[in-house]
């Protein structure tokens, strides 16, 4: 474009303010227009209510970046292509596959870019550890994602119900980086799910999966663990053995610490947007969102004591 991407937000949450609004303002091809959010306004910019009256309100806007939770993106998005904008999703793209395919023909049916964010895959040490696959056949791979739902989520009642993806919100993190280096696609075998009894989302999971060559890929998501929070991907090949560790920014390779530069996930996030609006493509890979939906579709559910976040 021969103008900086004017962008609208919807949902100021925490991500959006953690994590979005420090990428925009470090993105020279972005300007943050206006925000459209229910409870919360930002400041330097005009607010909204809702996306309506935001869409309403800024006709010269390009492109919407959906950052509230996945049971609302799907009407959300299909109303901001509709306008002919570019639409950025926050992960998940949806609360379901068959509604991130529908935005993503309807974004190729109007032109515009749709751009689903996996921004786990632009942690520090992913890149490197693609690479270092590539080169090598893997035995084994074990992902282990525990963290405190209390400190990440809090009072966040929406990721408690159906289709607000329990601890596979934060789990889908760890499936977006095995889909994106492993090289082949992976498979879902089995699943156990644990639900606690007053609530409609799983609380842990334990997923047994393949690639596509046969590799065992074995998974344990559990949001019950406080302390220091465990989010780790390790692969054993060739006699060798790689841990993604800390989110995918901190790699090891036999023990040994590999340099892989500062975390800068979401900066890279809105870069690749920016690519994408440049070049008239979208990128909407439901692979990880796949994973998660046939989880629950194999997996055997067990109800589990109640919890209160």
């Amino acid at each position: 474009m021969t103008h900086p991407i004017r962008l609208g937000l919807v949902g100021l949450g925490k991500i959006a303010r953690d994590q979005h609004l420090p990428a925009i303002a470090a993105t020279e091809e972005i300007e943050l227009v206006a925000v459209a959010s229910r409870n919360a306004t930002a400041q330097g910019v005009v607010n909204y209510a809702d996306l309506g009256a935001m869409l309403a309100g800024e006709p010269g806007l390009d492109g919407i970046v959906l950052c509230q939770p996945p049971q609302a993106r799907f009407d959300a998005a299909r109303m901001a292509l509709a306008a002919g904008k570019h639409v950025f999703l926050e992960k998940p793209p949806g609360a379901t596959v068959s509604e991130a395919q529908a935005l993503a023909a309807l974004a190729a049916h109007r032109g515009t870019t749709l751009f689903a964010g996996w921004h786990s895959r632009h942690a520090s040490a992913v890149a490197t550890a693609k690479a270092w696959i590539a080169a090598r056949r893997i035995q084994q791979v074990v992902i282990t994602w525990k963290e405190d739902v209390r400190h990440w989520h809090p009072g966040q009642d929406w990721i408690w119900e159906a289709g607000g993806f329990g601890v596979f919100d934060p789990g889908i993190n760890a499936l977006s980086i095995l889909t994106e280096v492993i090289g082949e696609p992976v498979r879902l075998i089995d699943a156990e799910l644990e639900t606690p009894a007053n609530r409609h989302a799983p609380i842990a999971a334990r997923l047994a999966m393949a690639t596509a060559g046969g590799v065992p890929v074995a998974a344990e998501f559990d949001w019950r663990q406080t302390g220091p929070q465990t989010w780790d991907i390790r692969i054993e090949a060739d006699g060798e053995a790689l841990c993604l560790s800390h989110g995918g920014n901190a790699l090891t390779i036999d023990g040994v610490v590999q340099d892989t530069g500062p975390e800068a996930e979401y900066p890279g996030l809105y870069r690749r947007f920016v690519e994408l609006v440049d070049e008239g493509k979208s990128d909407v890979d439901l692979a990880p969102l796949q994973l998660v939906a046939d989880a629950f579709l194999r997996g055997t559910n067990r109800i589990v004591a109640p919890f209160d976040a």
